[in-house]
């Protein structure tokens, strides 16, 4: 477990967005406290998952705290956009979810991706506190930004380049 932990509470603002054209996107997570702006890493596939796991904590909670509000999933798009500089404080490996029912707060947390033959306890863990609705916004609007990657080809799934792709289903054929 990273000794090194940087807490964000709260947060005034969560987005994550992508920069880079289809195929060679890079995806981050940036939130906002006061003037303060911290800024991670991640993967697409990261912020497909978490929108899911919101979707599944959120179903747990609300069997634990049945008096809990439904969070709106509502956003603007136009404050959904990452802004610069865009200078990550490091990749995440891994991200988690944790619940304040005192504060009724979530708990966004990312752990640093270390290099081989890292120690564990020299990487870094980031909790982003925001409340429900945020982070539901952010998750819904990260599922947006990962669906306007590249055409899915229809007849075996895979992505497709603006030139095409050579598809197995095709023989190898360029679709």
């Amino acid at each position: 477990m990273p000794q090194n932990i940087i807490d964000f509470s709260p947060i005034d603002h969560i987005t994550t967005d992508a920069i880079g054209k289809p195929g060679q996107r890079v995806f981050y997570i940036q939130a906002r406290s006061g003037s303060r702006v911290v800024t991670i890493l991640v993967e697409k596939i990261q912020i497909q998952t978490l929108a899911i796991g919101v979707e599944q904590f959120y179903a747990e909670l609300r069997e634990r705290y049945p008096d809990l509000d439904e969070p709106m999933p509502d956003y603007d798009e136009d404050k959904m956009a990452i802004h610069p500089p865009v200078d990550p404080l490091f990749r995440a490996a891994e991200l988690g979810l944790a619940y304040d029912p005192d504060k009724d707060l979530m708990a966004l947390m990312a752990v640093e991706a270390l290099g081989d033959g890292q120690p564990e306890e020299e990487g870094r863990m980031m909790r982003l506190w925001c409340t429900r609705a945020q982070l539901r916004a952010l998750c819904r609007w990260g599922l947006e930004v990962a669906g306007r990657g590249r055409e899915i080809c229809p007849y075996c799934g895979e992505p497709m380049d603006p030139e095409g792709h050579l598809c197995v289903k095709k023989n190898g054929h360029k679709h």
